[in-house]
């Protein structure tokens, strides 16, 4: 029975589609012999216990069989089912990494795009979209988009995550400044790598995505004016390999945030917290008190940066917001 392997690119209601790796790609477990439906992307659903609940995930590194019925040959060409009759994922790899929102598989690299303005800056949503990139030892990068609405504001924002270790770009999705800074970073670090984009509902995330990315179709969205908040536009993600080369990188568009809940999802514990903020790390460990939980201590390092400036005081405010939040849950929620 033929078998292939490849990433699930896109899923709705337990049909997914794959894209079936070359023989040659990196990726594919060696030994292996070409498959008549290698380099194609397939429908195709999962097997048994891959069929229920988040048994499979955009992202997923899966290995797929099928036989001779799930395809035709057309001009000596195999076609794949059309619905994916017969073809099915049977494995899924293990996972680098698994996010809840965006829900994906293996990703490298999380763009987190924020506004300068319209809709104004939501800290608290960036800063948790970045703790949650750095517990799951992924890149966050950060990109402070509509830059031209308020430049003092996107500048002071710059000079906090780049002072925090975030890699940070500015840009104006709509005109294109700051854009080929970004594309090039992209070209020379995300080959064979897995990118996604987030980001608040509204910040520009698709109409950005278009700009890097012409030769692929993203659904845009404008701001509310009603309420200047963001519609959430993008319905699914969907993963875009950014060439036909077998070793290419892929990008996705994600759905829209309007809230990461960390009484409902279970992101990481509280002892966990302070790791996730880069700018703690020279600090760590050298507080008065062994307990120290970096909020109000005399003799905190952390809180002695703070005051310093060495820390920025909108970063330890979402710190202390997540340790209030992470303290009160219950270990077995």
């Amino acid at each position: 029975m033929p078998k292939g392997y490849g990433y699930v690119v896109w899923g709705v209601g337990g049909l997914y589609r794959v894209r079936l790796l070359p023989a040659c790609a990196a990726a594919v477990p060696k030994p292996y012999e070409e498959q008549p439906l290698d380099g194609r992307t397939v429908f195709a659903r999962g097997r048994g216990n891959l069929r229920r609940g988040e048994g499979l995930l955009v992202g997923d590194f899966a290995e797929v069989t099928y036989d001779e019925t799930s395809y035709t040959i057309q001009n000596g060409i195999p076609e794949p089912s059309p619905d994916g009759t017969g073809i099915v994922i049977s494995k899924i790899f293990p996972r680098r990494s698994a996010l809840i929102r965006p829900p994906m598989a293996n990703l490298d690299v999380l763009f987190v795009t924020v506004a300068a303005a319209v809709p104004a800056p939501d800290f608290g949503t960036l800063d948790k979209l970045l703790c949650i990139a750095v517990h799951n030892q992924i890149l966050p990068v950060v990109v402070v988009n509509k830059c031209d609405l308020a430049p003092e504001k996107a500048k002071e924002m710059e000079a906090v995550y780049r002072g925090a270790g975030f890699l940070t770009f500015s840009t104006v999705g709509k005109t294109g400044e700051g854009i080929d800074a970004l594309k090039d970073w992209i070209a020379n670090n995300l080959s064979g790598k897995l990118a996604a984009f987030a980001g608040a509902s509204g910040v520009g995330k698709s109409t950005l995505l278009g700009k890097l990315f012409p030769g692929i179709s993203f659904q845009t969205g404008d701001v509310s004016r009603r309420i200047a908040r963001g519609k959430n536009t993008t319905r699914q993600i969907e993963i875009h390999p950014l060439s036909g080369e077998p070793d290419c990188g892929y990008i996705a568009d994600t759905p829209g945030f309007t809230m990461l809940d960390f009484e409902q999802f279970d992101f990481f514990d509280l002892e966990d917290l302070p790791l996730t903020f880069p700018e703690f790390a020279p600090y760590l460990g050298k507080c008065r008190y062994t307990d120290c939980t970096h909020t109000k201590e005399e003799g905190c390092g952390i809180v002695e940066a703070v005051k310093t400036g060495a820390i920025a005081n909108s970063r330890h405010e979402t710190y202390l917001s997540l340790y209030q939040i992470l303290k009160k849950k219950p270990k077995w929620k």
